[in-house]
């Protein structure tokens, strides 16, 4: 690797969480329907039929434009990308090529790297084909679905970093309300542009574009599996070919699939049937106004919890959750914040995006909960699973503690009979007398046998303390 320099660039489509399709009005939500039954006469491109444009996709387009540091342009248009495919009715997709709704613009990573933003450009999706061997079924419910694609400069140099852009571009979509974010089901796919080239050379390598990456870490394996295989190439004395490659998530590899087209190939005509979309400064205020948090002002704030990156990582993947604990911090203490913060992380899934959606208890109720674990009413084992309760169903946690008979005994006359009683037992003989020889160890021993007696309920520091006391 210290021979060669890596160089990344992504594509990602973005499906916006309009109603309806960017050029029809038929339902954009294809999941669970059944084959072309999302479909009009403007998605079958029968004669005669026009595309009219879609305001919620363009307002959409707008947020994502704040997201991504970037600029709105006052006037845009559309553009006509020829080519055919069976699930392309029409023979050429409406897209923007030369004057996109969003203009340059950056990401910053959490590590602090910036990746430019090149542009982002408004476009109807295909259909879907599904291939059977002998023959393919078209199924037309996603054509015309509206999505943004936002092209990135080639200002990524490790598959570390390839992973951390594609999270932070989906993080800043789902925050900014632009799509709903469901990877499984495409509304967010990353086309990956990977070069190497020797050490100090003043050009890029010949690229390859492994497309439709629907999850963080297939972005991770892939560009790591280019990086290799393109090396391995040059240090053979072969070239690499510009081309698309597919990605096999089981194989853990990428396959070739055809030579890279150009933009001439696509023959890019200004499309007649539709306007420019001229916008004026106050429509584009209004379009971003009621803007949320967005995840690097969370960071910022959430720095006084002092908690590990996975742990920041599981609450930002939930955008209720870090707007609960940034309440919550703002109330009362870090201390308080962060045990609910790492009980949040114990049970959320961080390295990909398989996220858990919860429905989240009332602040006060996380509050109060942190609050009893930090008193010593609580242990931190009774607090997380009062806390997996409270996900559940939200109630007092005292009420609950009380239920499940959780609360801790903090009084010491009564713990203090308990320990009398275990260190006159012939179970603790042996510790006693690792103890008095100065073993300090064995302590944990004894302490375990006080918190069986009392069925867990005894705070384990006043025992601990007593045992000191006595021994």
């Amino acid at each position: 690797m210290t021979k060669y320099i890596p160089t990344i660039g992504i594509e990602c489509h973005v499906q916006l969480k309009t109603q309806t399709k960017l050029f029809s009005a038929v339902d954009n939500d294809a999941r669970e329907a059944e084959p072309n039954s999302k479909v009009s006469v403007i998605d079958y491109a029968l004669p005669g039929m026009l595309p009219y444009l879609n305001r919620e996709a363009v307002r959409l387009a707008a947020r994502a434009a704040k997201a991504l540091n970037a600029e709105v342009a006052r006037v845009s248009r559309f553009d006509r990308k020829h080519y055919f495919y069976p699930d392309l009715p029409k023979g050429y997709q409406i897209s923007q090529m030369y004057q996109p709704i969003i203009l340059a613009g950056h990401v910053e990573l959490p590590n602090g790297e910036k990746v430019r933003i090149n542009h982002a450009h408004l476009e109807e999706d295909a259909g879907k084909l599904t291939h059977h061997g002998d023959h393919s079924e078209v199924d037309l419910n996603r054509a015309g679905t509206p999505l943004i694609e936002i092209v990135s400069e080639p200002d990524i140099h490790s598959a570390a970093d390839a992973k951390a852009f594609a999270k932070e571009l989906y993080l800043l979509m789902t925050y900014a309300g632009v799509t709903h974010g469901d990877l499984y089901h495409g509304n967010m796919r990353f086309d990956v542009n990977t070069s190497v080239a020797p050490a100090g050379s003043n050009q890029l390598g010949t690229r390859s574009e492994v497309k439709n990456l629907n999850s963080f870490r297939s972005v991770e394996r892939a560009v790591e599996y280019e990086i290799s295989r393109q090396i391995e190439l040059l240090e053979n004395g072969e070239k690499v070919v510009q081309e698309t490659r597919g990605w096999d998530d089981a194989k853990g590899q990428t396959t070739t699939q055809r030579s890279k087209e150009n933009a001439q190939d696509y023959r890019y005509m200004p499309d007649p049937d539709i306007p420019p979309v001229i916008l004026d400064e106050d429509e584009v205020t209004a379009m971003q106004a009621d803007f949320p948090i967005l995840p690097a002002e969370y960071r910022a704030k959430f720095v006084a919890l002092k908690v590990d990156a996975s742990v920041l990582g599981a609450v930002l993947a939930d955008q209720k959750m870090a707007a609960k604990l940034y309440k919550v911090l703002e109330t009362s203490t870090p201390d308080i914040a962060r045990r609910i913060a790492n009980w949040f992380a114990s049970v959320t899934p961080v390295d990909d995006e398989n996220f858990i959606k919860f429905a989240l208890p009332a602040s006060q109720n996380l509050v109060k909960l942190s609050e009893m674990v930090g008193a010593g009413q609580l242990s931190s084992t009774a607090g997380k699973e009062i806390f997996v309760e409270l996900l559940k169903k939200d109630a007092d946690p005292e009420t609950i503690a009380k239920s499940k008979n959780l609360l801790q005994v903090s009084d010491e006359s009564a713990i203090e009979k308990i320990v009398d009683q275990v260190l006159e037992s012939p179970a603790a003989a042996q510790a006693v007398t690792d103890i008095r020889a100065g073993n300090d160890k064995a302590i944990g021993f004894l302490v375990g046998l006080v918190m069986k007696e009392s069925k867990g309920q005894a705070n384990p520091g006043v025992v601990n303390k007593l045992i000191k006391t006595k021994l």
